[in-house]
């Protein structure tokens, strides 16, 4: 525990036999419980983790951990009815497996997925598993070896001690990071941060595609869990929905680390187009569901009028272009439609992410 709270940490892996038993024995002792989601892997992942777990013979059982029961009365109808609605979602997640035949007195839990699912699909059963169990604080490492574990207490100290609903790790903030990190990667890190800022509405952010974070039972009980991205988009994707139901963000400088044996299975510029393409549909679902029907904001309105008058001047752009590259003169007209109808367009959409910037800037804390 960490100031009375509980603390799992989940650990997606996917052919990490090399690195997995290394991960496991660094977790800090203040971590109540380990959830390993073996993501269907081709390897001796699965066969590392059981042979750690039947090494460890203490009964780990914690009254503090573990599902709430409530007495159903006239005031908590709605608990109830949330409650079932959880239960038919679970056929909604990834097809998997207990290793553990009593979880509850077991410190690392083995989840094992039918068959591969993606790292989404394996951090929302762990998740799940978390929510379930009521587990106040759920920080998130990877399977191999990149994250000092030594940083997992900055990481979920704000969530235990200043009630902030999600905390991530940001390595471009630590200094030398640039030293270290393939340009490749700084690349593509610095492009998709960009697109995640203005999708998700959480401006200050960067390095959005860490994976070292910690998030509250507050958060994880808000979102839709079974519809996480289930690949390499999902840290993006869970900013979005985190956003859409105002949860507070923090960020915290973390050092990057390279070449420890780790195996990267993220190609960047495959991801690039289907992240964009996940952020440009989260987007416009944020705005609907923030901006209109949780609370109403006029920058939902700036927003698509500026989206809508950019896409109308386009065929006169086109017109007013095509005379010029014949050197004809253009009818006034069109180009006065083209004017207008740009600048009143960009501008609708300046107006719009100063209005989305300065909204956002309540769930930001330093």
């Amino acid at each position: 525990m960490l100031r009375n709270k509980t603390v799992a940490v989940i650990i997606p892996a996917y052919n990490e036999e090399s690195q997995i038993e290394m991960v496991l024995s660094s977790i800090p002792d203040f971590v109540d419980r380990i959830i390993v989601v073996n993501d269907g892997s081709k390897d001796r992942t699965s066969e590392k983790v059981k042979a750690f777990i039947d090494k460890d013979k203490n009964d780990y059982s914690n009254e503090n951990i573990g599902s709430k029961t409530i007495d159903k009365n006239i005031y908590n109808t709605v608990d109830f009815a949330l409650k079932e609605l959880l239960i038919q979602e679970e056929s909604k997640y990834h097809p998997s497996e207990f290793y553990n035949l009593s979880p509850e007195k077991s410190r690392v839990i083995l989840i094992n997925h039918i068959n591969n699912g993606g790292v989404g699909a394996s951090v929302a059963n762990g998740y799940r598993w978390c929510r379930d169990n009521e587990i106040d604080c759920v920080a998130k490492v990877d399977g191999d070896g990149q994250m000092d574990p030594s940083e997992l207490e900055a990481i979920c100290m704000p969530v235990v001690e200043e009630g902030v609903d999600y905390v991530k790790g940001n390595r471009l903030i630590y200094p030398g990071a640039q030293l270290v990190i393939p340009k490749v990667r700084y690349f593509g890190n610095s492009v998709l941060s960009i697109l995640t800022k203005l999708a998700s509405g959480y401006w200050h952010v960067s390095d959005t595609q860490t994976a070292f974070t910690a998030i509250s039972l507050r958060a994880i009980k808000l979102i839709k869990l079974y519809k996480l991205y289930p690949t390499y988009g999902y840290p993006n994707d869970i900013l979005v929905k985190l956003n859409t139901n105002f949860c507070t963000i923090k960020e915290v400088a973390i050092k990057p680390v390279y070449q420890i044996g780790e195996n990267s299975k993220m190609k960047i510029f495959k991801v690039i187009p289907k992240i964009s393409f996940i952020l440009l549909r989260g987007f416009f679902r944020r705005l609907l569901q923030k901006y209109l029907l949780k609370s109403f904001h006029p920058l939902f309105l700036l927003y698509h009028i500026g989206f809508l008058m950019l896409t109308i001047s386009i065929p006169f752009g086109i017109k007013v272009l095509h005379k010029a590259f014949i050197k004809e003169l253009a009818n006034p007209v069109t180009v006065l439609a083209f004017a207008f109808l740009f600048i009143s367009g960009f501008q609708a959409l300046l107006f719009a992410m100063w209005m989305d910037i300065q909204d956002n800037e309540r769930l930001q804390k330093d």
